[in-house]
């Protein structure tokens, strides 16, 4: 893929009967959008065209069968249409397998697009859990998706919302199931893993900041042992190994500091301690980027929204941003022709 061009963006249209097409119509409205990538859509005409007009939307739309074969050009949206819905019994809001089924085969397309270099990276529209199961996806969702077609073993979810950013040591646990993988081991490893993500992204001199588990940091062992036990020793090992990183910092401030710059990163211990952090400072622009793959994937950080799929009003700022950061990041991707 030339460097002199714009990146191209694949777009995984998401459930069908989700807000996915809809904020995808809305985003690609926006003309910033093509001034920074070419951005094309992989999902289904049909839907697409139901979603410009319940959004009242109207661009063009060039179906191609290949990336090299968009016009890139505002106005228009060129889509990679796969033809498995049955639109007519589609249901906005509502779970179906075929739209399960069809979520899945939208990302699959776009993962092997970007495994043969013709897409620069991936920014994925939301899909729906129970969704996938309907249609026996054996999947939970796009994070496990993605690290099973590419075999990829445990890839690093990241959330950048301004100049903050938040990984995280596991995604979807029980709290109870999530302190029981806080091990100095997988501190360790997923220190010197984040710390090459953000490499690759383009951070220089790096610094992370481990978040406590306990309050206070456990108050040398007075609210727990974690820190003492688990996290302090994983530090070490990853300091050892060249890795600049700090902490543990207790959870009620850490992520103001790193909001105001002090930090580069935060590692967050579970899902809702970094979650909360980041959609409480910026809940539409925090966006989702998964590490580790052969490629660059960002996506929106909310759901299908299927309370309000096909009134047309759910906000495109998550997508935009989404599409923007995947085209800001790109460059630091390199892909080979297979």
């Amino acid at each position: 893929m030339s460097t002199s061009t714009k990146p191209i963006i694949a777009i995984p249209m998401g459930d069908p009967a989700g807000i996915g097409p809809e904020i995808i119509v809305k985003a690609l409205h926006n003309p910033k959008i093509y001034e920074v990538c070419s951005p094309i859509v992989i999902g289904h005409r049909d839907v697409l065209e139901k979603a410009m007009q319940v959004t009242n939307v109207l661009l063009d739309i060039h179906e191609i069968k290949d990336s090299s074969h968009g016009k890139y050009e505002y106005g228009t949206i060129d889509i990679i249409s796969l033809n498995n819905i049955h639109v007519d019994s589609l249901e906005m809001g509502k779970v179906q397998a075929q739209c399960g089924q069809a979520a899945y085969e939208y990302v699959e397309t776009a993962v092997r697009l970007a495994l043969h270099g013709k897409v620069s990276a991936l920014a994925t529209a939301p899909i729906n859990k129970e969704s996938l199961k309907a249609a026996d996806v054996p999947f939970i969702g796009h994070t496990e998706i993605l690290a099973a077609l590419t075999k990829t073993d445990d890839p690093l979810t990241m959330f950048e919302v301004r100049n903050m950013r938040i990984f995280f040591l596991t995604r979807h646990l029980s709290l109870k199931d999530a302190i029981a993988t806080i091990t100095k081991e997988r501190i360790c490893d997923y220190l010197i893993r984040c710390d090459q993500a953000l490499q690759r992204l383009g951070v220089n001199k790096r610094t992370i900041a481990v978040s406590a588990l306990n309050p206070h940091g456990g108050e040398n062992g007075l609210f727990g042992t974690e820190e003492i036990d688990e996290i302090v020793p994983g530090m070490q090992m990853a300091q050892e190994r060249g890795v600049h990183v700090v902490g543990p910092v207790p959870a009620d401030s850490v992520f103001h500091h790193a909001l105001n710059g002090r930090y580069d990163a935060v590692l967050s211990l579970y899902h809702d301690q970094g979650h909360i952090a980041a959609k409480m400072t910026d809940f539409e622009r925090t966006i989702s980027i998964t590490n580790g793959l052969p490629f660059l994937r960002t996506s929106v950080d909310h759901g299908t929204a299927f309370d309000i799929a096909g009134k047309g009003i759910a906000s495109s700022v998550s997508m935009e941003e989404a599409i923007i950061l995947a085209a800001k990041y790109a460059k630091n991707f390199q892909f080979s022709h297979q």
